[in-house]
């Protein structure tokens, strides 16, 4: 068997996420349909992490094990043309090792974007969470900065997260401003569910006044998600990038090319 690798970008504002559903339309689905053509075999992808209905990714990485023989190109360009026009494989590599898309990742990068002006975009409605209250993203950078560090993310963590434990360490977060555009890059070892979204809807309501810059740091201490205020709508959210040691060799956008300060693997 051989494991090919893939980045994926997709708009995912047409799909009830990025895992199978019975009833409803998802991203795996559809990149299972189209590479399974080109194998000529059923193909199962296993991605890096699972997003969220209506919920984007600049690069999605997914592996999956076939026995059929293909130059590599062919995977990408096959496959693309399987598949609808708001999902795309952007690069194609042989597997090194025992690399596995969720297990052997050290890091993941997500990006949100806030429309920040009176009035809706009609351009950017699916692809950006709007508000139209004036944000001030400096005030919400210098509290986005307490929650550098490994902590417990009880407070950010959505109320049917499963996972064994709410500790994440966070590499990074910036916040800031491209004209109407307010804007969120942060990175960790990993995130529970909804945490990115949660923080994002902490730092809207600093960033508007309504609370204080400590705001973040009380979050972290309390250890409650009913304090944590409202969870950010899933449409501004991107999966960015995600990270993995040098040994296995993976490509990465040039945007997200460096790792993240401090960035190693957590078994």
């Amino acid at each position: 068997m051989t494991r090919i690798v893939l980045g994926i970008e997709y708009d995912g504002s047409g799909y009830s996420g990025w895992q199978w559903q019975t009833h409803q339309r998802s991203v795996q689905q559809v990149l299972e349909q189209a590479l399974s053509k080109v194998a000529n075999h059923p193909v199962t992808v296993l991605c890096a992490g699972r997003t969220d209905t209506g919920v984007h990714a600049l690069e999605q990485v997914v592996h999956f094990d076939t026995k059929t023989e293909r130059k590599l190109h062919a995977w990408m360009l096959g496959g693309n043309s399987n598949l609808p026009d708001d999902v795309r494989i952007t690069w194609v590599q042989q597997a090194v090792g025992d690399f596995h898309a969720r297990y052997s990742a050290i890091a993941r990068f997500y990006r949100y974007v806030i429309i920040n002006r009176p009035i809706k975009s009609a351009l950017l409605r699916k692809q950006a969470t709007w508000c139209h209250n004036p944000l001030d993203a400096d005030r919400m950078h210098q509290a986005a900065q307490h929650l550098i560090g490994k902590h417990d993310f009880s407070s950010f963590r959505a109320q049917g997260c499963q996972s064994k434990s709410p500790c994440r360490a966070m590499y990074f977060i910036d916040v800031y401003r491209e004209g109407d555009k307010v804007v969120m890059d942060i990175s960790a070892n990993a995130f529970l569910h909804h945490m990115v979204r949660n923080i994002a809807g902490v730092l809207m309501e600093i960033g508007s006044g309504k609370q204080s810059i400590n705001w973040t740091a009380e979050l972290l201490e309390v250890k409650c998600r009913k304090l944590g205020g409202i969870t950010a709508p899933p449409h501004g959210l991107y999966l960015g990038a995600v990270y993995y040691p040098e040994q296995y060799g993976i490509t990465k956008h040039p945007v997200f090319a460096k790792l993240p300060a401090g960035a190693k693997r957590h078994d």
